[in-house]
């Protein structure tokens, strides 16, 4: 896998001389996803960039949740996230953290606050608050509760977190600038009540505090050095400095924003990733067309192939919209060099060598690597193929009359080499009542493995190939793109009306017999048609599921 390298990649840049100039002495970062849905693209190079800084640097990165909003976080998204950053091969400092670990002394820091006379408790209805706040256009005005005693915001503020009031009834704001031109310092809230139970602290609190107050306060007990963030929270950094420089932590951690990832033919937003599950436009997060991690992961992706897609775009002081064809020529440039190979019959034909013993059968030794990474490593990987009298060849490899333009020119009275096997020849064929070819008769050439024809006459292609006998059928679900426009959540459109009703197909296959007994997850070049993996969840050996993961080149790509 890549390593998080500086030429384009400017907070490693910093990082490096910050280290070089004894700024610090090791660098410590942190990944701090919401768990309110699954991660998608966008984090993975949120991912990547944080954990790999660490692995460069020798330096540590923490998994920390940002679980300040518990009617929009569960365990399921916890979990899963856990899942993708272990899947991607990265491995967190010590015991996973949330920010609820912090709850009590994030209000032990709200307290110092109050008593600075730099915070107080506003009563203003959430109505009237948005109308005080005012807009880029006009100033805001000050609350009328803006000048309480600090005793009375004590006071306030204790009964809050005793569960004495409503949900909305007041909240506790930071006492800055409500004339400020940066909307993020007209009087933030810090704290907000909500009674509902937190799946990490049960009901112990019914106020929560808001997340420009808890990741810079969890940044600096964390000890984090380098607190990145994606270009959208830029305005939120004059915040979270004012409470660094305002509140007794022990460290004071810099923010650093990056452009976050956007692809085109793409909607990473959480909000419209579960609508699309909630409204079954897809089977679940890890649905293959989803641009979740899980769903990547099921579709084929491996843990290098997004590693490297993120290096290879880089980490920029600017957002922009990736073509997603990077991350195709990614994943295709991973699998060409290290998926197996394997032979499955799509669109199967029967032929039927005739001079062959009917009970014939051959075990038919191949290697299942790659050239070149065996070239590479030494490593070997053999199976055996079963070969019979009766096998199954795809229908575009035969046609019925010789053409100049067909290239493998498999036709009567001409030769085709069947791939790790021998060569044979089309003597006729046999069509059903509706005039379709459903049988091919054959005969054998040269019964040598890998020999050429006696009589010099080479075959002018070759073919894949499955037993008729002891070929297996196996579910292959191809998979499109989900959207259909390149920008399908831009210009104010609703991206629901840009759905692909064409995203998936089924179909059936005829797959070599140990393709059924492969593990869930493992992708095959299946050769000549497209790079396939063993479904995640429903590959079985009784019923074998594939599903398309790219093509093998890319005007073949399954997003086109």
């Amino acid at each position: 896998m890549s390593e998080t390298n500086n030429v384009n990649n400017f907070v490693a840049k910093i990082v490096e001389e910050d280290l070089a100039s004894g700024k610090i002495d090791k660098v410590i970062t942190r990944f701090p996803p919401e768990p309110n849905g699954y991660l998608h693209v966008g984090h993975a190079k949120s991912i990547c960039l944080n954990f790999g800084l660490a692995e460069k640097f020798n330096g540590e990165c923490n998994l920390r949740f940002d679980d300040t909003n518990p009617e929009k976080e569960s365990q399921e998204y916890i979990d899963a996230i856990k899942e993708d950053v272990t899947w991607l091969g990265f491995k967190w400092a010590g015991d996973i953290r949330f920010s609820s670990d912090y709850f009590d002394t994030l209000y032990e820091y709200a307290i110092a606050l109050i008593k600075s006379g730099n915070a107080y408790v506003c009563s203003l209805k959430p109505e009237e608050s948005e109308e005080y706040k005012g807009d880029f256009n006009r100033p805001g005005k000050n609350s009328p509760y803006r000048d309480r005693s600090v005793e009375e915001n004590l006071d306030l503020f204790a009964r809050m977190k005793a569960g004495e009031f409503k949900d909305g009834e007041h909240a506790l704001r930071a006492k800055i600038d409500m004339a400020s031109g940066n909307m993020n310092l007209r009087d933030p809230i810090m704290y907000r009540i909500r009674h509902v139970e937190h799946h990490q602290t049960g009901n112990k609190w019914c106020i929560y505090p808001i997340y420009d107050f808890t990741h810079g306060q969890s940044d600096a007990l964390e000890g984090i050095t380098h607190s990145v963030c994606t270009l959208e929270f830029e305005d939120h950094r004059p915040l979270y400095d004012w409470y660094i420089n305002n509140l007794p932590v022990p460290a004071k951690p810099q923010q650093y924003e990056f452009g976050r990832l956007s692809l085109n033919y793409t909607v990473t937003s959480k909000r419209k990733l579960k609508q699309l599950v909630d409204e079954d436009v897809v089977s679940g997060w890890d649905d293959p067309r989803m641009p979740t991690i899980s769903g990547m992961r099921r579709r084929g992706f491996t843990p290098a192939s997004i590693r490297n897609f993120c290096e290879m775009i880089g980490v920029s002081r600017s957002d922009g919209v990736v073509d997603i064809a990077m991350l195709e020529h990614a994943l295709r440039s991973d699998l060409n060099s290290n998926a197996p190979r394997a032979m499955a019959v799509i669109n199967p034909l029967k032929v039927v060598i005739t001079n062959m013993a009917d009970d014939h059968y051959e075990d038919i030794t191949v290697e299942s690597l790659p050239d070149s990474l065996i070239e590479e490593t030494g490593a070997s990987l053999l199976r055996t193929v079963p070969f019979t009298k009766e096998i199954f060849i795809d229908q575009e490899d035969f046609k019925e009359e010789y053409s100049k333009k067909f290239k493998k020119k498999f036709c009567p009275g001409k030769r085709i080499r069947l791939r790790h096997g021998y060569v044979i020849e089309a003597t006729d064929f046999i069509k059903n009542d509706a005039g379709e070819i459903v049988q091919v008769n054959a005969t054998q050439v040269t019964t040598v493995l890998g020999e050429d024809p006696a009589d010099d006459v080479k075959p002018k292609g070759v073919v894949h190939w499955v037993s008729a006998s002891h070929g297996v059928e196996a579910e292959l679900r191809v998979y499109g793109r989900l959207l259909n426009h390149e920008s399908p959540d831009r210009g104010g459109e609703d991206f629901m009306t840009h759905i692909n009703p064409d995203s998936l197909s089924v179909s059936t296959a005829i797959v070599e017999p140990s393709l059924a007994q492969a593990a869930p997850e493992t992708v095959f070049q299946f050769e000549r048609e497209g790079y396939y993996v063993a479904d995640r969840c429903d590959h079985t050996a009784d019923k074998p599921v594939f599903n398309l993961t790219i093509g093998l080149r890319e005007d073949k790509s399954l997003s086109q």
